[in-house]
């Protein structure tokens, strides 16, 4: 359960502009002290000029240089003689993009976008959040992971392979960036529902900071997405001549566990202790048990278990106000018993003992179906997770079976089985339960465990239906209009990863997930509910995300858990002074000059 509280006080300072006579004793960002108020905006001074500005997508603002500026930093001439707005520029990349046929393509639009211009990337995403993260992330990414090989670019990550062991460190030095506070990494073995794509994973940790930047405001300049890459065991890959990772088989064993320390000991060394590292679809092997091993010795988190399950939670506790019951009242199945399962039923029973449920009766609320059938206690081969939630029960053998006899409140679907939600257990669902909860959270759309729309019409409107991606709004022959909430991981991950930042957090506690999951059930309004969202708007998650990290930061701050001192007064304000915001910096040289009579030229 992540680090104890109450470790002591470090002696770290707040990031960025330090208050007082401690300032030039901080360690150095680009964030503003909490205490402070914001000075005028200057110019942003430049060791670059020429071509380099325009090929760098930090610094390039394409048409949106003045004439000032390409003049001094001599670019004039580089850039056709026309002066843009940021606004005009979005608009011509939005009637380019809508003109593209698929959804790939429009990824890849995006993509290139990113590694030219930066700013507008992000302005381009944050215009329209629920627009585009379909395409940046699930389920377009998935597709992008198994075209990586074709679409690859330029660099927007690091690939770190098994024969680089014993160099890390040195590879890490390639990244242009020093001040990386956010790290991503994968060894590309379970992405998404898709399986083992090796080296193809890379688009999962680039895609993830993106939404770490557009939804929780990171400076992207701060964030470090990496590819271990130990082989694949994908044999179409091993067979082609395309694929761009290593063409063997997957080392495991003490190899792989070296790889993973020396990795997990580089990044701290050169970006700090508090630098945030999220683990991402690794495979059920290696998810828990790695997590296990490093939660309490860096400052890590492993989206797959801990995020989903905070995003799952929330939308359980956010069907609680439409069930009108405690969480203790329901019962719960599962299909499905990986990572993203043992998450969710681990973040629950947290959750039901804080409502005042024993730790036993809570393990018992939970059922969980695998691929052998219900987990029972005395089946063979059971891992150390399955054995906490294995039922003192006979042996069943199917998912429908296992409904009929238990009549959960809520069946949760995280194994990627398409269609595993047949007609039949919506049917038993709606006749156990007026108002039965069914989650079908596996990622992409291909994998769904029953869509919104047959969720919606064989309850008859009674399901309370969340997915893990998106689906359209459903219409019943009534008239009724039911718009399916979305459990996106992104309502999680960004505003964690923006709070651990703020206070500079070591080790991330498993209550800041449950607190995580409350603050976004909090956020989901009546109407929402009416309407049969489980989550606030994708349109809001800028919002939702800010005051996730502000509750991340003062939980951080009560439990003793931060590094930063002195304590912000002010914590709303201080974690706005983070907030990355995609508007232009002006490249103009600070000019002024002198009264007259004090630059008059001296004569013989």
């Amino acid at each position: 359960m992540g680090a104890a509280l109450g470790t002591g006080p470090r002696l770290a300072l707040l990031p960025g502009r330090a208050c007082g006579t401690i300032a030039r004793l901080a360690p150095s960002a680009p964030a503003r002290c909490s205490h402070s108020k914001p000075g005028p905006v200057r110019p942003v001074p430049l060791k670059k000029r020429g071509y380099d500005v325009t090929r760098n997508p930090h610094l390039n603002k394409g048409m949106a240089f003045t004439l000032e500026e390409r003049i001094q930093l001599g670019i004039h001439g580089l850039i056709p003689p026309c002066f843009l707005s940021q606004d005009i520029q979005l608009l011509r990349i939005m009637r380019y993009y809508e003109k593209q046929p698929t959804d790939l393509d429009k990824y890849i639009i995006l993509m290139t976008l990113q590694d030219r211009n930066e700013k507008l990337f992000y302005r381009v995403l944050t215009s329209d959040v629920e627009k585009f993260m379909p395409i940046v992330y699930t389920p377009t990414v998935g597709l992008a992971c198994q075209q990586y090989g074709l679409t690859f670019r330029r660099p927007r990550g690091l690939f770190i392979t098994i024969h680089d062991k014993g160099h890390i460190a040195t590879m890490l030095n390639s990244w242009p960036e020093d001040n990386i506070k956010a790290v991503v990494v994968t060894d590309g073995e379970r992405i998404l529902g898709l399986g083992d794509l090796g080296c193809y994973g890379m688009g999962i940790p680039v895609g993830k900071l993106a939404l770490y930047t557009a939804c929780g405001g990171v400076n992207p300049q701060q964030c470090l997405p990496v590819l271990l890459d130990v082989g694949t065991n994908n044999e179409e890959l091993l067979k082609d001549p395309l694929y761009i990772g290593l063409k063997h088989q997957r080392v495991r064993g003490k190899e792989y566990d070296d790889l993973l320390d020396e990795f997990m000991q580089a990044v701290t060394d050169k970006f700090g202790i508090s630098c945030l590292i999220q683990f991402e679809d690794f495979a059920n092997a290696n998810a828990f048990r790695l997590l296990n091993k490093y939660r309490n010795k860096y400052c890590m988190f492993n989206d797959d278990i801990q995020g989903t399950a905070s995003v799952a939670v929330a939308g359980i506790l956010a069907a609680l106000r439409i069930t009108k019951n405690k969480l203790s009242n329901h019962v719960f199945v599962f299909q499905g018993a990986g990572e993203a399962a043992m998450g969710i039923a681990h973040l629950l029973v947290m959750a039901l003992q804080k409502e005042g449920v024993p730790k036993a009766e809570a393990t018992r609320k939970i059922w969980m179906v695998d691929s052998k059938g219900l987990i029972v206690k005395g089946r063979s081969n059971l891992n150390h997770e399955k054995e906490i939630f294995a039922q003192d029960h006979p042996e069943v053998n199917s998912l429908e079976e296992v409904v009929r006899l238990v009549k959960p409140t809520a069946i949760i679907g995280v194994a990627a089985i398409a269609g595993a939600f047949t007609e039949q257990i919506l049917r038993d669902m709606a006749s156990f339960h007026e108002r039965p909860i069914i989650f079908a959270l596996s990622n992409p759309t291909s994998k769904a465990e029953c869509t919104a729309e047959k969720c919606y019409q064989v309850t008859e409107g009674r399901g309370i239906f969340a997915s893990g991606s998106p689906f359209k709004s459903v219409t019943l022959e009534d008239g009724r209009t039911f718009i399916p909430g979305q459990g996106n991981n992104a309502y999680v991950f960004p505003g964690v990863a923006l709070g651990v930042i703020a206070g500079g957090i070591r080790h991330i506690p498993e209550e800041i997930f449950l607190l995580t999951a409350e603050k976004i059930a909090q956020e989901v309004s009546e109407q929402h509910l009416s309407q049969g969202r489980l989550y606030p708007p994708l349109s809001t998650i800028r919002d939702v995300s800010l005051r996730i990290a502000i509750e991340v930061l003062d939980f951080a701050y009560k439990n003793n858990l931060a590094s930063y001192y002195p304590e912000p007064k002010d914590k709303e304000a201080f974690v706005r002074s983070l907030v990355y915001t995609p508007d232009y910096d002006s490249f103009t040289l600070d000019s002024y000059t002198w009264p007259e009579e004090a630059m008059s030229v001296q004569t013989v």
